[in-house]
C-alpha cells in the first residue's frame, strides 16, 4: 500500500463527497495502481479528466502511484491552451459526433436540431453505447458515472444539468461548440440530413394553416418527415441566440 495526495479542480469536484472537494487529501492506494485506476476508485470518470500533473510534471493514466506522489487532475480546458502539457487522450476525435444514453432522449433532439449527429435509442444497452462509441469514435453523453468508467470509451461527458434546455448549453459550453452550430440541418427524429424541397411537392402533407403561411421546408429521406419555420422553429432560435449572446470566453478551472 502507498499514499499519495490528490486534488481535483473545477467541476471534477461534484463527482467526490463534500469533505474532499476542492482541496488536497491524501488516499491509499493499491500496489502497482494507476493513475486512472485511483482516479476512477474516487469517483471520478476517466472521461471527465484531460491532464494529470504529478509532482509537476504532466502524466498519462498508465502512470503507476508511488508513495508520497502530489497529483493534480484537470478537467477540459477551453480557455486556455496547455499544448506544451500532456493531454491524456491520445488524440482529438475527427469529428464532434455524440451518441446519448437513454435518460437523455431530449437532449438528442435538441443537439440534432443545433446540427450535432447524436445517436439516441432508448433499447441501447450500456455495452452497445460503449461499442458504438468506440467504433465510430463518438463522445458519449450520459448522467452515468459508472458508464463513462468503461475501458472502451475515451470521449465522454457526463452532464450535470437536469432539464434539456440547460443540458444543451452545458455541452455547448463546454465543449466550445458555439461556431460549430448547423441549426436544423439535421433531422429530430433519426438524426439524417435534411433538405430543401419544393412546397408543392409536400402539399398534401401540410396541414392547411401551414399551406397559407409557410413557403420553405427541409424534409429527410429517411423517414420522409417535412420541417417548416413554425413556432418550435422559433423557440430553438431563440435557445440558439441566447447561446451566441454568452460571454465567448469560457471558464477556466478554477478550485
Amino acid at each position: 500500500m502507498v499514499t499519495a495526495t490528490f486534488r481535483f479542480f473545477a467541476e471534477l469536484n461534484d463527482f467526490l463527497p463534500p469533505e474532499r472537494r476542492r482541496r488536497e487529501f491524501s488516499a491509499d492506494c493499491a500496489q502497482a495502481a494507476t493513475i486512472k485506476h485511483m482516479i476512477e476508485a474516487l469517483g471520478v470518470p476517466h472521461t471527465e479528466v484531460e491532464l494529470i500533473v504529478a509532482n509537476g510534471e504532466s502524466v498519462g493514466f498508465d502512470r503507476i502511484v508511488r508513495e508520497g506522489d502530489r497529483l493534480a487532475v484537470y478537467p477540459t480546458f477551453e480557455a486556455f491552451d496547455i499544448t506544451p502539457l500532456l493531454r491524456v487522450r491520445e488524440r482529438p476525435l475527427r469529428h464532434t459526433w455524440f451518441i446519448a444514453d437513454a435518460h437523455l432522449g431530449a437532449l438528442a433532439r435538441l443537439l440534432r436540431m443545433a446540427g450535432f449527429d447524436t445517436l439516441y435509442s432508448n433499447r441501447y444497452h450500456d455495452s452497445e453505447i460503449a461499442d458504438i462509441a468506440a467504433r465510430d469514435g463518438r463522445i458519449v453523453l450520459t448522467r452515468d458515472r459508472e458508464l463513462l468508467k468503461r475501458r472502451s470509451i475515451t470521449h465522454g461527458c457526463y452532464v450535470h444539468a437536469q432539464l434539456p434546455a440547460q443540458q444543451l448549453l452545458e455541452i455547448v459550453e463546454r465543449l466550445d461548440l458555439a461556431r460549430r452550430l448547423r441549426p436544423f440541418s439535421l433531422c429530430l427524429e433519426c438524426n439524417a440530413p435534411l433538405r430543401e424541397i419544393d412546397k408543392t411537392m409536400v402539399l398534401d402533407r401540410l396541414p392547411a394553416s401551414v399551406r397559407l403561411q409557410q413557403e420553405r421546408f427541409t424534409t429527410c429521406d429517411v423517414c420522409h418527415r417535412v420541417f417548416w419555420q413554425g413556432s418550435h422553429w422559433r423557440r430553438m432560435q431563440q435557445r440558439l441566440a441566447a447561446i451566441h449572446a454568452r460571454p465567448g470566453d469560457s471558464q477556466a478551472a478554477q478550485a
